[in-house]
């Protein structure tokens, strides 16, 4: 499989403090086989500096390849990561959280179905795998077991980490693809569709995960877990428009 460019969605809600740094991380990445980074950053509405640093951030690393968009009101995660999927113009996608959660050098372990000519799309699980986790929330954990069993019920996919963050997707297919879910619910909601889209080829593989606390700045709560619930009755039981118009 031949890659060209690799785009990289990054929504991004208040994330003043540690945008600079994941950009940091993406620069230093070497991709296999000289694959370039298209980097395309999506602003929603944040309160706080971080429109400023990412100004700043693309006026001191030109060589970093930015495309940077803002939304003029919060409309929410899964607003902004389709205004970053439209964007895209690599071959492949990847989403990435503005947060240092997961780690960039991890993007050649997703990469490496796809250039063997076997994936269209691989997720990243925090769950199998050597690599090194953060110990953190025992109900979270259980929570994403329990949302990620429930959506294989659905789709019946056999992956151990369904609400993963990194996700990588063909960029034709997943531009093809009807999303409606403007926050936390993109994650079942993606999975329910791809996994409806013929002769598809989903892999999984390892990846680290370096979580943080509420105080560290993560966003996600248990009202989110109930609209994920939502979201995988909605799109596998009664929404099954897969495809855009």
């Amino acid at each position: 499989m031949t890659i060209q460019k690799l785009s990289i969605v990054i929504p991004a809600y208040n994330e003043g403090r540690t945008i600079h740094l994941i950009l940091n991380k993406i620069k230093e990445v070497n991709l296999i086989n000289n694959i370039s980074k298209e980097v395309i950053i999506v602003n929603d509405c944040s309160r706080d500096n971080t429109e400023d640093a990412i100004l700043k951030y693309i006026s001191e690393n030109q060589e970093l390849n930015i495309q940077y968009f803002k939304h003029e009101k919060n409309k929410g995660k899964g607003a902004a990561l389709h205004t970053g999927i439209s964007k895209a113009t690599g071959e492949y996608l990847v989403i990435q959280d503005a947060d240092l959660e997961y780690d960039p050098q991890e993007y050649n372990i997703l990469l490496q179905p796809v250039m063997q000519g076997v994936a269209d799309v691989v997720y990243g699980s925090r769950f199998m795998g050597g690599n090194p986790h953060r110990i953190l929330f025992f109900w979270h954990t259980i929570g994403n077991k329990f949302l990620t069993f429930l959506s294989n019920m659905f789709t019946n996919l056999n992956l151990t980490d369904m609400e993963t963050c990194y996700k990588m997707f063909k960029t034709e297919i997943i531009q093809s693809i009807d999303l409606q879910e403007k926050r936390f619910g993109f994650e079942p909601e993606i999975t329910a569709k791809i996994s409806r889209v013929p002769k598809i080829r989903i892999y999984e593989v390892g990846i680290s995960y370096y979580g943080r606390t509420y105080e560290e700045g993560k966003k996600i709560g248990w009202k989110d877990g109930f609209r994920a619930i939502y979201c995988i009755l909605k799109y596998n039981l009664f929404s099954k428009k897969t495809f855009k118009s």
